[in-house]
């Protein structure tokens, strides 16, 4: 039997959808900038500190390469409990990706820190610059802007990578889609539109980051 569309039992649900649209904004932003936070610690360690604070930065990023993101989270959300650590599901699935993202971040940023001339770092300790200050003024903004089209790429995967909230009950855009689609049983209709959603979400995201790569680097990126 043909399959007869009908968007007019969908489109009602558009601004429901829309909402859950900004729950995965909201975990991918703060995702990513607790992943940036720990692959930028990491990535320092490894570059600066003694060998032994290095090979912890290195198991840490060995460890959540090789394991996947659902099953690190299954732990956090249903592990932890077990030794009386309650997480609810939308911090369980926060953490998760920012450790996760921790980890991809640590080898993008390693990259960034390679790519800094040694002549630039010994004219700092020249000037008299401590390690931070070093770090501050002459290896950030240069790694920064080496690695930002890399990084701008990574934040849109981890806002698709959003959609695995909704194995936990989280309603973003994903988990409100598999509601409205309980209701309506328009399973074509309702996930062509959350799948326009993301689209949306990308392009827009993928805008604003190529405006504050332009206003801070004066990178020219393609905007999806």
């Amino acid at each position: 039997m043909a399959y007869t569309l009908q968007w007019g039992q969908v489109l009602p649900y558009f601004w429901y959808l829309l909402g859950g649209a900004l729950v995965a904004l909201e975990l991918s932003f703060l995702g990513f900038i607790g992943g940036f936070a720990i692959g930028l610690c990491n990535a320092s360690a490894l570059h600066f500190l003694p060998r032994g604070a290095g090979r912890i930065a290195r198991a840490y990023v060995v460890f959540f390469l090789n394991t996947p993101l659902l099953v690190q989270i299954f732990f956090i959300f249903f592990g932890l409990p077990e030794a009386g650590i309650l997480i609810g599901p939308f911090t369980a699935v926060l953490i998760g990706i920012a450790l996760n993202e921790g980890a991809y971040l640590t080898e993008t940023l390693r990259g960034g820190f390679a790519s800094v001339r040694r002549e630039e770092l010994d004219a700092a300790e020249t000037l008299g610059m401590s390690r931070f200050q070093t770090l501050r003024y002459v290896v950030l903004p240069q790694v920064c802007r080496a690695v930002y089209p890399a990084l701008s790429n990574q934040y849109i995967l981890v806002t698709m990578t959003t959609s695995i909230a909704s194995i936990f009950g989280i309603e973003e855009l994903t988990g409100r889609a598999y509601n409205v689609n309980a209701e309506t049983f328009r399973s074509f209709e309702v996930f062509s539109l959350a799948a326009v959603d993301y689209v949306g979400l990308t392009i827009v995201a993928s805008a604003l980051l190529a405006l504050a790569g332009r206003a801070l680097f004066r990178l020219r990126m393609r905007v999806i």
